[in-house]
């Protein structure tokens, strides 16, 4: 198995969706923004998009773990239940009622209307706790009408002054299609966002697997060539799970050669044994044939070409002599300059300098996973501890922290194609006096540390207040 050759600690092209693997592109990023915001506002009705294999339930699975003691969540992930089904569904998944008494209590053979009772009883009871209650749906494209009325009906169990549950629905594109028909309108007009995941383009492909790869853990140093990027890109149209898919066979195939670079001829062997076909002209060193017609003028133009060659051959011979003739007038015989001596040496090109390669300690097998990033805040500021290419570094870094009660969080940057940094951060703070504070207790880290404007912890130089 390819793992044990390059040392990961877990598959780093795994299809679990699996919230540590999460690669926050610039949608994802803004879907997993605008989702927490409107849950936190408790604005009742969310819908997120995005084609199949976009990454919808990964962002489920993420934004699961960002909630603290005081949420409750349910997550719903088969769509084919009855309206009743659903409800005892959502009851366990909250906790409310245990497997055994759904089976064999009261509520086994309860009706629909005692079912949104105990629901709703159970969000009241939160209110006084300031507790609330998120319910995720996921592939709810193929959630039937009335089990969606159903969720319509649930999402407006309210308070006088807010909701009591926030719905988040998560489909495929044709979840968009279904809201907009004439007997779903009424559910379609209390959407307050509507997010979508899009393919990643070709440098976040590039950023997506140099993540996961950083999340793996290997002891042995794996890169992609430009080129095999280029096709990785190509071949998977920016949809995460045939990147996971491709890049899996593609280390598969690099294991078999014992190399750690993998190339464009890595990227094909994978591609067909997974049945996609690539072609020829998208191959290095590859040319698509020219059409017939240029074909067919091309063969015209040089079926023409021999009756007027004499001529030409004749003018040009005409010329080359009269050069030669004003040469020989100007300068003498051109034979007796290659007889002056033995010809000037030509100068030596200095050697070219180049910088002195960087190699990154190899990750310690017990190196944690990143930590979530917290989810934003307006006009907030955070602390920048140090921007690391070395893990040990970062690891060591992170642990200083935590030893002060501290709990940093981590972005990946990619700083050059074949350069992925790990920045550690602190934060969020409300005010510069905060952050300030904050960094000055530090201790040694706060000689490197720097306060920064929240929204720019993603650039390459963020920028400081």
């Amino acid at each position: 198995m390819y793992e044990d050759f390059y040392g990961f600690v877990q598959s780093p092209f795994s299809l679990t969706p699996d919230p540590r693997f999460l690669y926050r592109s610039e949608s994802h990023d803004v879907a997993l923004q605008q989702v927490w915001q409107a849950i936190r506002r408790k604005e009742g009705f969310i819908v997120l998009t995005g084609d199949i294999g976009t990454g919808k339930t990964t962002i489920s699975r993420t934004l699961l773990e960002q909630f603290d003691e005081t949420t409750f969540t349910a997550l719903v992930l088969n769509p084919f239940l009855s309206v009743e089904e659903l409800l005892r569904e959502v009851l366990l998944s909250f906790g409310v009622v245990s497997k055994d008494a759904l089976k064999n209590g009261r509520l086994a053979s309860a009706s629909k209307h005692e079912l949104v009772r105990t629901l709703h009883d159970f969000l009241l009871s939160l209110v006084p706790l300031h507790g609330s209650a998120v319910l995720i749906i996921d592939e709810a494209q193929h959630l039937s009408a009335d089990v969606l009325e159903e969720i319509r009906v649930l999402s407006n169990l309210e308070t006088n002054d807010q909701k009591l549950l926030q719905v988040v629905i998560v489909g495929q594109l044709n979840l968009i299609e279904m809201l907009h028909k004439p007997d779903l309108r009424q559910l379609d007009q209390r959407i307050s966002i509507r997010c979508y995941l899009k393919p990643l383009t070709r440098e976040e492909v590039e950023a997506y697997v140099t993540h996961r790869l950083w999340v793996a853990r290997g002891s042995t140093p794996v890169t992609f060539t430009p080129r095999a990027f280029d096709l990785v890109h190509s071949i998977s149209g920016g949809i995460p799970r045939m990147i996971n898919l491709i890049c899996d066979r593609a280390l598969m195939a690099a294991c078999e050669s014992q190399t750690a670079r993998i190339n464009e001829d890595n990227v094909v062997k994978a591609a067909a044994q997974l049945g996609h076909e690539v072609p020829k002209s998208q191959i290095k060193g590859e040319r698509p044939s020219p059409p017939v017609a240029v074909a067919e003028a091309h063969a015209e133009a040089h079926a023409e070409a021999p009756s007027r060659r004499p001529l030409v051959i004749a003018a040009v011979g005409a010329v080359a002599a009269m050069v030669i003739a004003a040469t020989i007038w100007w300068v003498g015989n051109p034979a007796s300059l290659m007889s002056s001596g033995p010809a000037p040496k030509a100068p030596e090109r200095p050697a070219r300098a180049f910088p002195a390669a960087a190699e990154a300690l190899p990750a310690p097998a017990d190196m944690p996973a990143a930590a979530l990033i917290p989810p934003p805040v307006a006009e907030s500021f955070s602390i920048v501890v140090g921007t690391y290419d070395n893990a040990r570094q970062e690891q060591q870094a992170e642990e200083a922290l935590r030893r002060q009660n501290l709990t940093p969080y981590t972005i990946d940057i990619l700083v050059a194609p074949d350069d992925l940094r790990r920045r550690l951060l602190l934060g969020r703070f409300a005010t510069r006096d905060e952050a300030e504070a904050a960094r000055a207790k530090l201790g040694p880290l706060a000689d490197n540390a720097r306060v920064i404007i929240g929204w720019s912890e993603r650039f390459r130089a963020p920028v400081p207040y």
